[in-house]
């Protein structure tokens, strides 16, 4: 199995994946310190596990080479996880508001908490951006000499 298609049948478990954590987590929002922050992190998980599926279905159509591919699969993975990390903390720490102060309110946690959410918050941004910059380019048309081939 070559690289595109292997990434994206993970793309596709992990869109799965993400679809039962939303089931799941949608039955302790009301437990959560801040249920708000629960639900936000509940929402963004939804339509994580969405852009998962579709972008592991056009994976295999992406014109990147090895090494392009593997950094945009792995910043990828590595933004949705970090924001979702940084919502389901707050939600569970009551903490979040210097990052997150729509959905956190006035839930202020621990210096170190809300250094930690800070920096999975902030670090989900340009990795995320990288990402999908090189599924853009990924998504150009081969060039002529491709097609023939």
């Amino acid at each position: 199995m070559n690289t595109l298609a292997r990434q994206g049948q993970r793309l596709l478990q992990i869109g799965v994946g993400l679809l039962l954590f939303v089931s799941f987590e949608g039955f302790v929002i009301p437990y959560f310190a801040v249920p708000r922050l629960g639900l936000s992190a509940h929402t963004l998980s939804a339509l994580q596990s969405v852009l998962l599926l579709a972008l592991g279905l056009a994976w295999t159509r992406l014109n990147l080479g090895d090494v392009a591919s593997r950094v945009a699969f792995w910043l990828l993975v590595y933004s949705t996880f970090a924001i979702l990390a940084a919502y389901v903390l707050g939600a569970f720490w009551g903490a979040g508001t210097e990052t997150m102060s729509m959905a956190a309110g006035v839930a202020h946690g621990s210096p170190a908490q809300e250094n930690l959410i800070k920096v999975a918050a902030y670090s989900s941004a340009p990795t995320g951006i990288v990402s999908f910059a090189l599924i853009l380019w990924g998504l150009r048309m081969p060039n002529v000499d491709e097609q023939t081939s």
